[in-house]
C-alpha cells in the first residue's frame, strides 16, 4: 500500500488528540497538515492543545512542535499540502457542513467524525463492516460537488457503533422492532472527570440529538444505494433513551430486539461468532480480527475491564437472553472514541484507501 499524506482538521479536541495518537506510527497514513480554530493559529501543536490534553499517554514527540493552520482561512494551503484530510471539529452544524463541502471542492477528500454532513442523501455513512458497499455513492456525490477526487465520507454517530453491528448479522432473520437504552461514557461529551467534575457520583437522563440520531441513523446504514443516493431502510421500528453517565470511555446499551422469525440463541452466538466484514477479509490495519465478542459471563461486558479490547476496535456483547415482550434482550459495550469516533474513522480511511478512493 502507497503512504498518503493526511491532514486533521480539529486536532486541538479531543477526537483530534485520538487522531494523533492512533496515526503516530500508521503504517500507510502521514500526518503533515494540523489545524484548529483562529486562536490556535501559528502556535506549536503542543502549545495549543495545553492542558486540555486528554490522555494519559502523552503527545506524541513528533507533532509536538507541528505549526498550527486555521482551519478555515488556510483550507486551500492544507488542501494542497494532503492526499485527505480527517475532520473533527466543534463549529456549528450549518458552518461545518460548508467548511466539509469546500475542501472537497478543493480535491481533498474529507474523512468526518462530525454530525453536519451524515443524513445527505449522496453522502456515505459508513460503519466499515456493515455497509462498505454504500461507498459506491461517492460518484454521484462527485458529480454535484463538480469534482474529480474531493468527497466527502462519514462515520456514523458513536452511540449506534455499540448495538447496531450486534444487530446487523440478525437482520436476515425479520427484525421488526428495536428498543435500545444507551448509557454514554463522558468522553462522548469531550469531557474527562477534571473537566466535568459534577459528573461524578451523577447520571444525566438526556444528550441533545443522541436519541434522534440513534433512531435515524441505523436506517440509513442499513439503506440502499439507488439512482446516486442512499434511500434509508423502512424497517425495522427502533426507539431508544440515551443517559450520560459517570465512565470515562465506552458506551454501553441495553438492547431489546423482536423479530419476524426467531431464531435460536445458539444460532445466534454462532452469527456473531463467524460475522467478519471488507475490513476483516482485506487485513486492513486497524481492523479487529473478531468484531464481535461474546462474552457468557453474567457480569460482562464491562466498561473497565472490555472497552479497549482489540484496539477499542471491537464490539462486546453479553447476557443474551429471551424476553417477555419482545424476543430477545442482551448488552453491548463499544469504545466510543476508538470504534465510535477515531478509530472508525481510521478504518473508514483505511477501506477508502485500499478500494483507490484516493487514488
Amino acid at each position: 500500500m502507497r503512504q498518503y499524506k493526511v491532514g486533521i482538521i480539529g486536532a486541538t479536541g479531543m477526537v483530534g488528540q485520538r487522531f494523533l495518537l492512533l496515526l503516530e506510527n500508521h503504517p500507510w497514513f502521514n500526518v503533515v497538515a494540523v489545524a484548529a480554530s483562529p486562536r490556535s493559529k501559528g502556535k506549536r501543536l503542543e502549545d495549543a492543545i495545553g492542558a486540555k490534553w486528554a490522555f494519559e499517554t502523552p503527545i506524541p514527540e513528533k507533532y509536538k512542535d507541528m505549526i498550527v493552520f486555521d482551519a478555515t482561512a488556510d483550507k486551500e494551503e492544507i488542501a494542497s499540502m494532503v492526499d485527505f484530510v480527517f475532520c473533527a471539529v466543534d463549529m456549528k452544524k450549518d458552518e461545518i457542513k460548508a467548511l466539509e463541502e469546500a475542501y472537497a471542492k478543493l480535491e481533498c477528500p474529507v474523512c468526518s467524525n462530525n454530525s453536519a454532513n451524515r443524513l445527505v442523501e449522496d453522502v456515505p455513512m459508513i460503519v466499515p463492516e456493515l455497509n462498505p458497499e454504500h461507498l459506491e455513492v461517492i460518484e454521484a456525490q462527485k458529480k454535484r460537488l463538480g469534482t474529480k477526487r474531493g468527497f466527502i465520507a462519514v462515520k456514523s454517530n458513536c452511540s449506534i457503533q455499540s448495538y447496531v453491528p450486534a444487530l446487523h448479522p440478525l437482520r436476515k432473520f425479520g427484525i421488526t422492532d428495536v428498543l435500545a437504552c444507551t448509557y454514554q461514557a463522558i468522553s462522548g461529551a469531550g469531557k474527562t472527570f477534571e473537566t466535568w467534575p459534577e459528573m461524578v457520583d451523577n447520571l444525566i437522563p438526556f444528550i441533545g440529538g443522541e436519541e434522534e440520531k440513534s433512531e435515524v441513523e441505523p436506517m440509513k446504514v442499513w439503506g440502499s444505494v439507488e439512482d446516486g443516493k442512499i434511500v434509508k431502510a423502512v424497517t425495522p421500528l427502533i426507539t431508544t433513551q440515551c443517559l450520560r453517565v459517570p465512565v470515562s470511555d465506552g458506551h454501553t446499551a441495553a438492547v431489546f430486539v423482536k423479530f419476524e422469525n426467531k431464531p435460536e440463541r445458539d444460532e445466534i452466538l454462532k452469527i456473531w461468532e463467524e460475522f467478519a466484514g471488507e475490513p476483516q477479509t482485506l487485513n486492513l490495519p486497524s481492523a479487529p480480527k473478531q468484531f464481535i465478542h461474546y462474552f457468557e459471563e453474567d457480569n460482562r461486558p464491562q466498561a473497565q475491564l472490555d472497552r479497549n479490547l482489540e484496539g477499542g476496535m471491537a464490539v462486546s456483547v453479553g447476557r443474551l437472553r429471551e424476553d417477555v415482550m419482545f424476543d430477545y434482550k442482551f448488552v453491548c459495550l463499544s469504545h466510543n472514541t476508538l470504534r465510535g469516533a477515531a478509530g472508525g474513522g481510521v478504518l473508514m480511511a483505511e477501506l477508502l484507501a485500499a478500494k483507490g478512493y484516493f487514488d
